[in-house]
């Protein structure tokens, strides 16, 4: 029972922040991590529990996500699930061990992205080539890395996008969340064939990130944006902090 309320918790918080500032997995998966879940199966499980998220966000964007090229949203779901695939395959062949020797790493990395995304995409903007394609140069390392690790994907997204010359705000939003939920789809089927998923976790926390999608955020919008974001920013180094001292 314990367990339980805490993966609905853990869920609700994570649906909440993603809502509104993103950082969710910081949340989620350490929750998973401290209920006894291996550190692998946690990543998996995380994953696959944000996947409603993902859906009703690019359900709320489908008008602008129709704004864009269809054979360019194709194109890019192909390319983004094959460095789904990708990654988490690699996924499933680290063990706990090699995967819990990169999480602190990881979550560092994502913790960082999520403080300075606003001066990755601006820097992107700036340096954009107009002529810039669409490319899966760039997509399929980005889709790898979300397969194999989900945390500070959807802000990597938008700097990619920027960096392609995109400028509509709600269009690179609906495409970030259209993408992350392919992404996680093929992330499930992977992870659901190669044993990693830990089903009740996964059931309990997508039921919390949704109620927190949902409920959550009209309270989340009433906390100052910076306010959030330094909690968001401290939760994230202080698990850094934690997962390093686990391995000592």
């Amino acid at each position: 029972m314990t367990d339980t309320l805490l993966m609905l918790a853990a869920g609700f918080l994570g649906g909440m922040l993603n809502a509104v500032a993103g950082g969710g997995t910081f949340i989620t998966f350490p929750a998973l991590v401290a209920s006894g879940v291996p550190v692998v199966s946690a990543n998996a499980t995380s994953t696959v529990a944000a996947l409603p998220g993902y859906l009703s966000a690019a359900l709320g964007f489908r008008h602008e996500i129709a704004q864009i090229e269809r054979a360019l949203v194709l194109r890019l779901t192909f390319w983004t699930l094959a460095g789904g695939i990708v990654g988490s395959c690699l996924l499933l062949v680290s063990s706990n061990q090699a995967f819990a020797v990169l999480v602190p790493f990881l979550l560092l990395a994502a913790t960082s992205v999520f403080i300075w995304g606003a001066q990755v995409r601006e820097w992107a903007a700036q340096h954009r080539n107009a002529a810039a394609p669409f490319g899966a140069g760039t997509m399929v390392p980005v889709a790898i890395y979300g397969g194999y690790f989900n945390g500070g994907l959807g802000i990597v997204l938008l700097a990619l996008f920027a960096l392609w010359g995109m400028t509509q705000l709600n269009q690179m939003n609906g495409l970030k969340n259209w993408l992350s939920f392919a992404l996680s789809v093929i992330s499930f089927a992977i992870f659901a064939a190669g044993g990693q998923v830990a089903w009740w976790p996964a059931a309990v926390m997508s039921l919390g990130t949704v109620l927190g999608g949902y409920l959550g955020a009209p309270v989340a919008r009433r906390i100052p944006i910076p306010v959030l974001r330094a909690l968001i920013a401290a939760i994230g180094f202080g698990m850094t902090a934690l997962f390093l001292w686990r391995l000592f």
